[in-house]
């Protein structure tokens, strides 16, 4: 699912890369948890994958689609969503079915497969019956799994999260784990970014 041949990326010019000749394969159907300390380049490393940043040196293929081709990056950015740690960031509605319509409402879909995605999108994360809230009133674990709601109405292959429990509370961070356990199950590809041992246990 994910090829990455001797990738190597620099913010800046002439300066150390932040990533240096890096391999790495990720079948589909894996789940991957990628850990280290601030700073060493694992969120460099996931902006990579939906090709939020382009190699400076070396490749990086998603399901044989290349980033470095202008004309494969729309369907890579459909296949790979990105799950980052505030939610807020991510949030465009001003409602729960709003937001999570947003994504697949570009695609041009018709009202019935949207409004298909949308169902299906909130019952996988546990949000069904909320569809009318404001974002803002949702707590900090249900902001995530709304997050997490729009970018399965995308249907992804893979789901790469950045510290995505990093600020919740273990009751919810127990509630973000089952769900991203479902979605495996189900033959999604994740990649969980964090600083943790525990959680990439």
């Amino acid at each position: 699912m994910i090829q990455i041949d001797d990738l190597t990326f620099r913010y800046v010019p002439g300066q150390d890369p932040a990533l240096n000749h890096l391999d790495l394969t990720i079948a589909a159907g894996e789940y991957a948890a990628i850990i280290g300390p601030n700073g060493c380049g694992k969120t460099t490393l996931i902006r990579h994958l939906n090709a939020l940043l382009l190699p400076g040196e070396g490749e990086v293929r998603i399901n044989g689609l290349t980033t470095s081709s202008a004309q494969d990056r729309k369907e890579i950015r459909r296949l790979v969503g990105m799950i980052f740690q505030s939610p807020d960031n991510q949030i465009v509605g001003m409602t729960v079915e709003e937001d999570v319509a947003f994504g697949p409402g570009n695609l041009g879909l018709p009202a019935t497969e949207l409004r298909r995605r949308v169902d299906s999108a909130l019952a996988k994360v546990g949000l069904t019956g909320l569809e009318e809230r404001a974002p803002y009133s949702l707590s900090g674990g249900q902001k995530q799994l709304l997050a997490l709601a729009g970018i399965l109405a995308m249907n992804p292959k893979v789901i790469v999260l950045d510290e995505p429990t990093a600020s919740l509370d273990p009751a919810a961070k127990k509630v973000v784990y089952d769900r991203l356990r479902q979605l495996h199950r189900a033959g999604i590809t994740i990649i969980h970014v964090t600083q943790d041992m525990d959680e990439a246990v």
